[in-house]
């Protein structure tokens, strides 16, 4: 199963492609793509929009996932964030929606408590986490944008695949 995992944001929208197979009964992971998309702050918001949204249809054609997890949205103290990050989850959406993909949402602190034990895990410890899963030891900075935008990308497709574990229980032959 090939997941693609989404960190949506307007200024940087973080991308990560991972494939999946059984082996002995274990879910192994498989890295395939992970970067950001980025857009530079002096464009007006809906030029930015179309940048994400034009950019997001040329990976899924070119990944061809089976699905698409994005994670959900937080509601912090900053509501013009949110409400820019709202509009790139639109987008997003948008996007997945375009190709009839199915799209899962996890919010972040149960993404971090699914890959770490912890919703309160910082960065670094997310990022270990995803590379334990990955098998790597490193992940190397995305050509465009930040790691830490990739990485929650990573973590929420990773997330998607262990809770789709737990609630399918496998049959018994």
């Amino acid at each position: 199963m090939v997941v693609f995992g989404i960190d949506p944001g307007t200024a940087t929208t973080g991308y990560g492609v991972i494939k999946t197979s059984g082996i002995n009964g274990a879910t192994k992971f498989q890295l395939i793509d992970y970067d950001c998309i980025s857009t530079p702050k002096e464009w007006e918001m809906p030029l930015r929009l179309l940048y994400i949204h034009k950019e997001l249809k040329s990976l899924l054609r070119q990944h061809n996932p089976d699905c698409v997890i994005v994670e959900q949205l937080f509601f912090g103290v900053n509501s013009r964030t949110a409400m820019t990050v709202g509009q790139a989850r639109g987008v997003v959406l948008a996007a997945a929606a375009y190709y009839r993909l199915p799209i899962f949402e996890y919010q972040g602190l149960h993404v971090k408590s699914v890959l770490t034990g912890s919703g309160k895990a910082d960065k670094k410890q997310m990022q270990k986490s995803v590379m334990k899963y990955l098998g790597k030891r490193k992940l190397d900075k995305p050509k465009n944008g930040y790691i830490d935008d990739a990485a929650d990308a990573l973590a929420v497709a990773i997330c998607h695949v262990l809770k789709s574990e737990i609630s399918s229980p496998k049959s018994k032959k």
